[in-house]
């Protein structure tokens, strides 16, 4: 008798959002998309709009440029519901979503609540891994080196903004506490830059964190696991511009990706047990980047942040890390579902009733 063909895992990959990375999302969505085995799932594009709307299926896959649309047959119409058991239509989510609503506790909550497997950190990891006050916090109790760091709520700025350059002085770094991509984020030199950065940060998270700039060499480490997590080789960001801004990362040309970084085998191995532990100290799972500064005038590696869902286009950072370690991108997505899958059935053994 001919051997029956293995029923197709269905992959709802979720993307946009309310979050000023919603195109990053789409773009990170779509090379996902593309790169899933069509032999081997079903791919269910889930769309959520600017304002907060959950798109159809069918209206999600306009969503989507058209080589990402190519070989996609629409034979599913997903149903996520808060009610476990009630969810139809898939049996993993791939939540590719960036920043604020998808990347910070809120769409994991979600999906909890649903009983579904999904990929990346849960509620807890998402939502320190957000928020870049949080995050630097759990960094320092487990003695991590860090950088530097003042903390403020938007309705302190005029009370409280002085402390950060009292104490740091020019140049000063000033971002949202909850937001990626560089969105947001100015560097200021003089009084008047600072004032306009606090405004421009303020715009998009009511807690502002304001930090001195590091001179040195931007260093960036992909993780992979869940309990037992791996490190990959490292990768240098050298900006064309101030910083590695949003311009930098989408818009121009000028920024270089240096994949492997150029480091001797003892900062290597330093910097990968660092990312490792950082990943810990937040209590991560699935994925993220971890990036630092090798600062110049000492010659350590100081965190600069985590990133539990970090831009995954094709020519992003985390898969070429991955990719330079063994790993090519299709590989890297499948492995991440077989973690989401095995992180839903670890957290089955656990007892919710006397």
């Amino acid at each position: 008798m001919p051997e029956t063909p293995a029923q197709k895992l269905r992959v709802a990959v979720l993307f946009g959002g309310r979050s000023g990375e919603h195109e990053i999302s789409i773009r990170s969505a779509a090379s996902v998309v593309q790169a899933l085995d069509r032999s081997r799932y079903e791919v269910i594009p889930v769309a959520i709009t600017k304002q907060g709307r959950w798109l159809s299926t069918a209206e999600s896959f306009q969503l989507l440029p058209d080589a990402a649309r190519r070989d996609l047959t629409l034979s599913t119409e997903t149903a996520l519901s808060r009610e476990p058991g009630a969810s139809e239509g898939f049996d993993v989510v791939f939540p590719v979503l960036h920043g604020t609503y998808g990347e910070d506790g809120t769409v994991q909550g979600l999906l909890e609540l649903a009983d579904v497997a999904y990929v990346g950190s849960g509620v807890l990891g998402s939502a320190c891994g957000m928020d870049k006050d949080v995050m630097k916090r759990l960094f320092r109790e487990r003695g991590l080196p860090t950088v530097p760091h003042v903390a403020l709520l938007r309705s302190e700025i005029e009370s409280r903004s002085a402390e950060a350059l009292e104490r740091f002085g020019y140049p000063l770094f000033v971002k949202p506490a909850n937001l990626g991509s560089s969105v947001g984020i100015s560097r200021a030199t003089n009084d008047r830059e600072y004032a306009a950065a606090l405004e421009e940060a303020a715009r998009f998270d009511r807690k502002i964190i304001v930090e001195p700039g590091v001179e040195g060499r931007e260093i960036e480490v992909a993780v992979l696991g869940n309990d037992q997590p791996e490190a990959s080789v490292a990768g240098e960001i050298v900006p064309g511009d101030d910083f590695y801004s949003y311009d930098e990362k989408y818009l121009t040309d000028n920024t270089q990706l240096v994949v492997p970084a150029e480091l001797d085998a003892e900062d290597l191995a330093e910097v990968r047990r660092l990312a490792v532990e950082a990943f810990r100290a937040v209590e991560l799972s699935g994925l993220a980047r971890v990036d630092f500064f090798l600062e110049n005038s000492t010659g350590r590696f100081l965190l600069n942040e985590v990133n539990s869902m970090p831009g995954f286009t094709s020519i992003s950072m985390y898969p070429k890390l991955w990719e330079a370690t063994g790993i090519p991108y299709a590989k890297l997505v499948d492995r991440l579902i077989a973690l989401a899958l095995e992180r839903r059935e670890e957290k089955r053994a656990t007892r919710f009733e006397l």
